[in-house]
């Protein structure tokens, strides 16, 4: 290992334990970054300037968790990456960057050369009434706890490399009153650049849901921002959904003033732009696609509103085509909306229809038949169909999974063939699917997977791809081990990677090697719609405790912590009556691990106490943390137990969340 490598960790006070066999230093590089949602604006999920990571490399020998970071919130959006970056007073580096719910930013070495943040920017202030909102406002009817306990960074930003800035959305709760804004983020330093930020608002005519006197109103605390952010021709353009409305809205990018705003049921309810946190896209041509969910459709009819549909816009908002399925009726009443999932556009392809798109949503009983399992469409983008009633106007419709999809597609082409990868469910609460890989051939799918994977993924999974451009292909996705309504879960998110040219040949999965019989490359407590985000060797996997970072392993000993529960659900308790739960640490490092403290931090920690028998470790000794937790307030609450150790990653942590009732 690199000498200076070496004591630039010493100094940080970190010892090292896997070491990454090929350290690509910061300047080097000419891979441009993950700057969006799912790679690039097509949300295609490839980097195909990955040259380190291979089949042949990537396996549970030479292959596992690195290190990690902590963090203050559950990170529902995809990290991004940027290379080369100048950051004031600490010189270049690779940075990944990485939000939460509870409205902070970071920014992280992507090599694990720093032991903390670059630098870590917080939207809030708790000391004058400023929070992320909690889920359940307003007695559980403007906002839902699809995102629990607490609603804050919750999609997956975007990137502009030429201007070094990050524009996100934040959702804050200042002493009753609720903001959504419009960030626009320096990436070397965290400031704010362009005036900003901005509070989000907009109007359009409807007599729909929350009108009045003929006027829609965003809705800051009903509609939900989940869709990842677009970056196209110098606009960004930001997606919702919620209890009212979905809508479309873009701002300029260096004046952050709103230029364009789109509603998709200004005369009726719902239909809201989600795609489980994927992001809009966005073709070649500058023209841009959004799914919409649920809600009444009449624009057939000479209406406005645009329920189940995929939307094809202009820079302006201006609908310029569609594609609504003949079902839509029955998707309508029976909630198997086709915006669960984003449209993936995908490069030009040989045969009659050139130019496509990919879009699948949810399916199955009672609106498909024979067989019963829902579709995908494959759409041409120069006539998308639009509606008709006894035949869809597509290009091709394919079997999908049983229930459909809260996960989009990914694509790539290698040296012999392309394929589109995919993992829905196959029954609405039921059991999930095998991740499945379709051929792409003069521009149709296989009529049936060419591979599946061995494994299933419960709820689905939306994959990302790296290679080599036409070789080396590894389709990497992520498994949320509980179902969707379980939440927010506390079982441990596994990462999976497959050869992309035949998934059924299982390369790696992170829940897979034991060292002194714990799991090895155990990471942090799986989140919903996880996309994994791979960049110079690294895979990096956001938890709802935690940054997991993956890559090559090298021979250096160290400690390493396992924690048997990297997050902990205590069952309701009655306000003052105290509940426990025991954790276990062990070392499953090959050196002594030395806990130097263990402390309750965060946002409820005095309702939380801890006691421990942690001192010094030797490789396989274990050790007790016994948490309690004694309700003061009816709700949940949330505190994080803090381990500061010799081990890489430190401080580690345990996400915690009791409820308290009457």
């Amino acid at each position: 290992m690199n000498q200076n490598i070496r004591q630039e960790f010493v100094r940080a006070g970190v010892v090292l334990t896997l070491v990454i066999a090929c350290l690509t230093p910061a300047g080097a590089q000419s891979f441009a970054g993950v700057l969006t949602q799912h790679n690039d604006i097509g949300r295609t999920g490839q980097n195909l300037q990955e040259t380190i990571l291979t089949p042949q490399n990537v396996k549970a020998k030479t292959f596992g968790k690195v290190f990690s970071y902590s963090v203050d919130g559950q990170v529902y959006s995809q990290p991004l990456y940027v290379p080369n970056v100048s950051i004031p007073g600490q010189g270049t580096h690779n940075v990944v960057y990485v939000e939460t719910q509870n409205d902070s930013l970071y920014a992280f070495d992507a090599d694990g050369l720093s032991a903390t943040a670059l630098w870590q920017v917080s939207f809030i202030n708790r000391s004058q009434g400023i929070t992320p909102v909690p889920c359940g406002t307003d007695g559980n009817t403007d906002i839902s706890c699809g995102v629990y306990p607490i609603y804050g960074i919750n999609s997956t930003p975007v990137i502009d490399s030429s201007t070094n800035t990050m524009y996100l959305v934040t959702r804050t709760a200042n002493n009753g009153k609720y903001y959504q804004t419009l960030h626009s983020i320096d990436i070397t330093t965290g400031a704010e650049k362009f005036g900003g930020p901005v509070n989000i608002s907009g109007s359009v005519p409807g007599t729909g849901a929350g009108s009045k006197k003929g006027i829609v109103y965003f809705d800051t605390l009903a509609d939900v921002q989940r869709s990842g952010l677009l970056l196209l021709n110098g606009t960004v353009y930001i997606g919702w959904a919620g209890a009212l409305h979905g809508w479309v809205m873009g701002y300029n990018a260096t004046s952050l003033k709103q230029v364009a705003i789109f509603n998709t049921t200004p005369n009726a309810q719902l239909g809201g732009v989600w795609a489980s946190g994927n992001g809009i896209a966005a073709d070649e041509s500058g023209n841009i696609y959004a799914a919409v969910g649920d809600a009444l459709f009449d624009a057939n009819t000479g209406g406005s509103d645009y329920g189940d549909s995929l939307l094809k816009f202009n820079a302006d908002l201006s609908v310029l085509d569609y594609f609504t399925p003949n079902d839509e009726a029955c998707r309508k009443l029976n909630d198997l909306d086709l915006g669960s999932a984003g449209p993936i556009v995908l490069p030009t392809q040989q045969g009659n229809v050139p130019n496509e798109l990919i879009i699948a949503g949810k399916g199955g009983k009672p609106c498909d038949s024979a067989p019963v399992r829902s579709r995908i469409y494959l759409l041409n983008r120069s006539n998308l169909g639009q509606y008709n009633a006894t035949q869809d106007q597509d290009v091709e419709e394919v079997v999908g999974s049983g229930g459909g999809y809260w996960s989009s597609s990914a694509y790539w082409q290698g040296e012999s063939s392309a394929y589109v990868y995919s993992a829905g469910v196959n029954g609405i609460g039921g059991a999930g699917d095998h991740l499945n890989m379709f051929g792409v051939s003069d521009g149709l799918l296989s009529t049936a997977p060419a591979a599946q994977s061995t494994n299933v993924f419960p709820v689905g999974a939306t994959p990302s791809i790296s290679a080599h451009g036409t070789t080396d292909g590894i389709v990497w996705a992520i498994e949320r081990q509980e179902a969707l309504g379980v939440q927010p879960g506390d079982k441990p998110a596994i990462l999976y990677a497959y050869d992309a040219t035949n998934v059924a040949t299982m390369l790696y999965n992170s829940g897979s090697m034991l060292s002194y019989g714990v799991q090895r490359d155990r990471g942090g407590c799986g989140n919903k719609f996880a996309v994994p985000t791979i960049a110079n060797g690294r895979v990096y996997v956001g938890t709802q405790n935690e940054l997991d970072v993956f890559g090559l392993l090298g021979s250096s000993s160290g400690p390493n912590v396992y924690l048997s529960n990297p997050c902990w659900n205590f069952p309701g308790s009655t306000l003052g009556t105290p509940v426990q739960k025991l954790i276990g640490l062990t070392n499953s490092g090959n050196a002594t691990l030395t806990v130097s403290s263990i402390a309750i931090t965060g946002t409820n920690a005095a309702d939380f106490t801890q006691t421990n028998t942690c001192t010094t470790l030797v490789a396989g000794a274990k050790c007790r943390i016994t948490v309690t937790f004694t309700a003061s307030v009816v709700g949940p609450e949330t505190a994080y137990v803090t381990i500061t150790d010799n081990a890489v990653g430190s401080p580690h942590n345990v996400y915690l969340i009791g409820v308290g009732k009457n």
